[in-house]
């Protein structure tokens, strides 16, 4: 088969890759920097190419509705925005991870809070890994690093999405959604023909109607949900933690970055290396399951570790949890919009590791 390759930006191949992966709806709303997933589907949509539902929802929370009762009835259904889009859409997320449904949601990450800037950020970390809305629910959270991994985690993840019955998070930030690579796309997958045992389908000669909701008055009952869900969630820990290494083998320290912080901090190591300073980075790949275990195992041999995000410190907080103070964590970032240089990663790296021990 011959390969296709493509020179996209990153919120394109999100929006091709949706199509090669046989989904069957999207909803959304426009917002900077993201828009163009909903206008290449839209564009293409025209052209009759998606097999798809393509709507523009009169609304971010209509939007993310729309995704509750598409994923209800077992269809591939998946939504997009950016931060303050985010927000609004939070109620339906927790309901729909409270009904326990599959469903694709990606961010392209502005500069907050509130309105913010459109510029690129890393300040939604909190809010994907830790559960935005309300209630006792996780997010299956992958962080793409690049224009490929951004078409890449589409397939992935609403192959993840149907394992667990789980929204997942695709965490892209303006970095990655806006510039162009070369990427390979993969082949067209064929579209769900048969509806999942537990969607509602309505009644059929093998079993009655299915009824989905979160909703349970009963505390005990509602008890004994949120024990299997969080038996899920202990089960994507053990299963699904995802993660890089860069020239971690011999490292004396350590970078903790991802997304298009880890793409500049991969810089900065091959600059510091150059200067004699054995230091490697480790980049998440999932955020939630968070790769903690493998952190605690490297921390027995660095002399320090340094996050580096595009935030005021967020994602420092779990590094520094799975070393759980073995040794130095310090946190360096840039915020509100503003993209740290291999220059300023490299300076943190002196100034408070290696300088500050």
């Amino acid at each position: 088969m011959e390969r296709d390759f493509r020179l996209m930006k990153g919120n394109e191949a999100i929006a091709e890759a949706a199509i090669r992966a046989g989904a069957d709806a999207y909803y959304g709303y426009p917002i900077t920097p993201q828009s163009e997933i909903i206008e290449y589907l839209m564009a293409e949509k025209a052209y009759d190419r998606t097999g798809m539902v393509v709507l523009q929802a009169e609304s971010e929370i209509a939007a993310i509705n729309m995704v509750y009762g598409a994923a209800a009835c077992g269809r591939r259904a998946m939504t997009s925005s950016s931060s303050p889009g985010i927000s609004l859409k939070q109620e339906g997320i927790s309901y729909i991870a409270g009904a326990e449904l599959p469903c694709l949601i990606v961010n392209v990450v502005r500069g907050g809070p509130g309105l913010g800037t459109i510029q690129p950020s890393q300040s939604d970390y909190f809010q994907s890994t830790k559960g935005g809305g309300h209630g006792d629910y996780r997010l299956l959270v992958l962080a793409p690093a690049s224009v490929q991994e951004s078409s890449d985690f589409v397939e992935l993840a609403f192959d993840l999405a149907f394992k667990y019955r789980n929204p997942v998070l695709i965490l892209s930030d303006g970095v990655i959604g806006q510039m162009m690579e070369k990427v390979e796309l993969k082949p067209q997958r064929k579209r769900l023909t048969e509806y999942e045992n537990w969607s509602t389908t309505g009644k059929t000669p093998d079993r009655q109607r299915n009824i989905i909701t979160s909703l349970e008055l009963d505390a005990h009952k509602q008890e004994l949900i949120n024990i299997r869900i969080q038996a899920k969630y202990k089960r994507m820990q053990e299963e699904e933690v995802r993660y890089e290494k860069i020239l971690c083998d011999d490292a004396e320290y350590m970078i903790v970055a991802f997304g298009s912080s880890a793409r500049i901090c991969e810089k900065a190591v091959h600059v510091a290396r150059g200067k004699g300073i054995k230091v490697g980075l480790f980049r998440p790949i999932t955020l939630f399951p968070y790769p903690s275990k493998p952190i605690e195992e490297m921390a027995d041999k660095l002399k320090g570790i340094l996050t580096v995000e595009m935030n005021a410190g967020q994602m420092v907080e779990d590094v520094r949890l799975a070393v759980n103070g073995k040794v130095k964590v310090e946190y360096f970032g840039r915020l509100g919009g503003v993209i740290p240089s291999p220059s300023e990663v490299l300076n943190a790296l002196e100034e408070k590791i290696i300088g500050g021990k």
